[in-house]
């Protein structure tokens, strides 16, 4: 039972850790250092999550949607009780909140992840373009990637309203290839004949290696699902 708690403890420190910054995957060195600490099940976990709402996700729009509202709940209320030393019960406390608010909100729960998503894309393509841009100097690209999580965060939301299907496909897509990535890449941490050389590749790769290795799979996930999309329920009212 320890030794769960003990796991599961350091599964939330790694991932409050990474997602600190909202332009993480523009920031290579900062998430391959907390990705080396990722438990191997919970790398399991992820990766496994993160294939099904990649490929499937159209399906169970409700439940990935409640997922992750658990999940972010989870982790939000982690971070926060860390300031009363009350870190789990605070993180169950918000975790249950945010899953149960769904059920009667299924479209605005719907269209906050699309928002949030929106506003993840948004903050890491403005850094790795604005990298680009200024020639390499990450003080200057990074000031401002809150715009880019500010315009990602209204397009996005705002589809949720304007085109149902799409919205859930781009954001089970996004999500699901994010997962996919962090898990993988923290299992392959894991091994040590692989460690040493993605640390070092990974960490001194251009801006723009990670949101690639992210959105390659979100954009084949995104063709897959808009393809089946028809099974989608339709919007909820």
């Amino acid at each position: 039972m320890t030794a769960v708690i003990a796991d599961a403890g350091e599964v939330f420190e790694v991932i409050t850790n990474v997602f600190s910054r909202f332009d993480a995957l523009a920031h290579p060195e900062h998430l391959i250092e907390h990705l080396q600490k990722l438990p191997v099940v919970w790398g399991i976990v992820f990766l496994i999550t993160g294939l099904i709402c990649l490929l499937e996700g159209y399906k169970f729009y409700k439940v990935v949607t409640v997922v992750l509202a658990l999940t972010i709940g989870g982790f939000a209320g982690y971070s926060m009780g860390k300031h009363i030393r009350a870190e789990f019960i605070v993180a169950g406390c918000a975790a249950l909140l945010f899953a149960v608010v769904c059920f009667p909100l299924m479209k605005y729960a719907v269209a906050a992840m699309g928002g949030l998503v929106g506003a993840f894309l948004g903050a890491n393509s403005w850094t790795a373009v604005a990298t680009l841009v200024t020639k390499g100097d990450p003080a200057t690209a990074t000031q401002h990637y809150w715009v880019g999580a500010l315009v990602g965060l209204v397009l996005c939301g705002m589809l949720a309203f304007i085109l149902w299907k799409l919205s859930i496909v781009l954001f089970t897509s996004v999500s699901g290839s994010t997962l996919a990535v962090i898990g993988g890449v923290g299992l392959l941490l894991q091994v040590p004949s692989f460690r040493d050389a993605i640390s070092s590749n990974l960490k001194t790769a251009h801006v723009v290696v990670v949101p690639l290795l992210v959105a390659v799979p979100a954009i084949i996930g995104l063709i897959l699902q808009e393809a089946r999309k028809d099974v989608v329920p339709a919007e909820t009212s």
